[in-house]
């Protein structure tokens, strides 16, 4: 399918401006270097992408070179190498949301927005892409736009959230804010506070469960000394003699069976 060019390849949003952001989020960090992620977030907030001026700023700006920065932006699925439409969709495929209808979502999807994986859908809005594992199981299956979480789905309430997001209303995830776009989420990803770190539950009820049980039956977690003093064995070698003891024993019981 053809893709929409949002920009020339050429073009850059690399400016002076986001240049001094770049080093504002490299000062951050008592070594510069540990702040390449959110750096190369701010790059794709910019750009939409990570694209070759944005690992060459990034590099310049934290004095490594651009195959440093390169690896960094390959190794992580979260660091796009194309562009990416005003929501990125992902629908977990793992085990449990894929039994929950996981993939039945996601063909729902591709046949609805006529896209393939890691693919936009034509007016630029929906990239859709399936992802392992949301960390959200109780609420499987569970779909992602712009990484805010929207539970327990089913494939016409997945149509209908990108229907919605296609015709510009607005939309609430399950656990969190209005979703934004991609790009600025992407400027929360680098570090830039949106105002919304407190709109929506953090947690809703499923994972609650274990907690609501546990005062239930005035369950706590132990203390660090309640256990007692645990005793172990007082030089490296009497560790190793005693290891070395349990494993002949535990080779003997073997060899009796046998």
């Amino acid at each position: 399918m053809t893709q929409i060019r949002r920009f020339s390849e050429n073009d850059t949003q690399i400016t002076p401006e986001t240049y001094a952001e770049l080093e504002a989020i490299a000062a951050r960090y008592p070594e510069p270097r540990s702040g390449l992620l959110p750096m190369l977030h701010l790059v794709q907030s910019v750009e939409g992408r990570v694209t070759s001026e944005g690992i060459e700023a990034c590099a310049k700006v934290l004095g490594i070179s651009a195959a440093d920065v390169s690896g960094v932006a390959t190794f992580y699925t979260m660091y796009k190498r194309k562009p990416v439409g005003d929501y990125l969709v992902g629908v977990c495929t793992n085990t449990l949301c894929a039994v929950m209808g996981g993939d039945v979502i996601f063909d729902r999807l591709k046949e609805h927005l006529d896209v393939g994986n890691d693919e936009t859908s034509e007016d630029g809005a929906i990239t859709l892409e399936h992802i392992e594992c949301n960390a959200a199981c109780d609420y499987a299956p569970v779909m992602m736009v712009n990484w805010e979480f929207m539970d327990n789905q089913t494939p016409e309430s997945a149509v209908q959230v990108v229907d919605a997001l296609r015709a510009g209303e607005a939309v609430h995830s399950t656990r969190g804010p209005k979703l934004c776009t991609w790009k600025q989420a992407e400027r929360v990803l680098a570090g830039f506070n949106d105002g919304l770190a407190n709109e929506g539950p953090a947690a809703g009820p499923a994972s609650l469960v274990g907690l609501e049980i546990a005062r239930e039956r005035g369950w706590k977690a132990p203390t660090s000394d309640s256990s007692g003093p645990t005793e172990e064995p007082g030089t490296k070698i009497e560790a190793v003699e005693e290891a070395d003891t349990s494993r002949a024993e535990s080779e003997t019981l073997s060899k009796e069976v046998k």
